[in-house]
């Protein structure tokens, strides 16, 4: 998750844990039931079996990885969450989530306060001191075009000479300006870059074609561009060269370093998840079925991102 990308949280506290799909056993997550696997259950820690919950944390909203399904009330939803509910289903636990600002999730790990994070994390190595990944999808930005793309973008350097909007002071304006020396190098114009204060404001732009692209993260691209006029306003430009998007980096579940047994047993359960389908129908479920991984690995990050 990106600093400059973060979202408040809304005042809720305790386990937001929402309907029979949160429950320990077999559970309908996407549309796939889960059932449990009783030798990964016998692999957890034995505090986590005999306590049937893994107590996860994460920073709501931010779609389409955790949304409240309605505004002011602690049910939850998002990709995370179905993530988390079929992980759980796998395990023959309860993951249980607990909303909490981003920037104390790490350090409410390190404490006890939880085993988990699933909170769209980018797995680095600064945090890989203090917590382990478990990672499950990889993820950078994207190009959102309006449906049909009539300016017939498929690359960054579609962009060269054209209007593109983007939100201030974010990861993706300077990966739009860091582009501009490709441009110049290609005999090209630069890209010019429209910035909004806020993404919805840069939507709109779009929207009004006064811009002939938006580039944002690759996910919430993914999300808006299923959801607007229910998935008729816009479009991902999907660039076989970055399928999880540009810049893409490792994004993964942080589990605490006291706990290695449950961040083994996660990684299986996760690979089982990735490997009958689930995981693909989860992402897909939230129009981002590009930033998934065949192989569920641990600590993947190389160096900081």
């Amino acid at each position: 998750m990106s600093a400059a990308l973060l979202m408040g949280v809304s005042a809720c506290g305790g386990d937001s844990s929402g309907g029979a799909a949160a429950s320990a056993g077999t559970a309908t997550v996407a549309g796939v039931t889960v059932a449990e696997d009783a030798a990964l259950h016998a692999a957890l820690p034995a505090k986590v079996r005999e306590s049937g919950v893994v107590r996860v944390a994460a920073d709501v909203p931010y779609a389409p990885f955790e949304m409240f399904v309605t505004e002011g009330k602690p049910e939850l939803t998002g990709l995370d969450y179905d993530l988390g509910q079929a992980l759980g289903a796998k395990l023959g636990v309860r993951f249980a989530f607990t909303p909490q600002k981003f920037d104390g999730i790490v350090p409410a790990i390190q404490a006890g306060k939880f085993d988990a994070a699933m909170s769209a994390m980018t797995d680095n190595k600064e945090r890989q001191a203090v917590v382990d990944f478990v990672d499950y999808s990889v993820s950078g930005s994207g190009i959102m075009v309006v449906k049909g793309n009539p300016a017939k973008i498929t690359t960054l350097d579609d962009l060269c000479g054209k209007k593109t909007a983007v939100q201030a002071a974010t990861h993706q304006l300077d990966l739009l300006q860091a582009h501009q020396a490709d441009c110049k190098a290609a005999g090209k114009a630069e890209i010019d870059i429209q910035t909004f204060p806020k993404d919805s404001d840069a939507q709109l732009a779009l929207r009004s074609d006064k811009v002939v692209a938006q580039v944002q993260t690759k996910p919430a691209a993914g999300w808006t561009a299923k959801t607007a006029d229910q998935g008729n306003a816009f479009e991902v430009v999907d660039d076989p060269a970055a399928a999880g998007g540009y810049g893409a980096s490792p994004n993964g579940i942080a589990v605490s370093k006291k706990l290695p047994q449950l961040s083994d047993a996660i990684q299986k359960a996760l690979q089982a998840l990735i490997d009958d389908g689930t995981v693909t129908r989860i992402l897909d479920k939230y129009g981002v079925a590009s930033i998934g991984v065949q192989k569920a690995t641990k600590n993947a990050a190389v160096e900081d991102k």
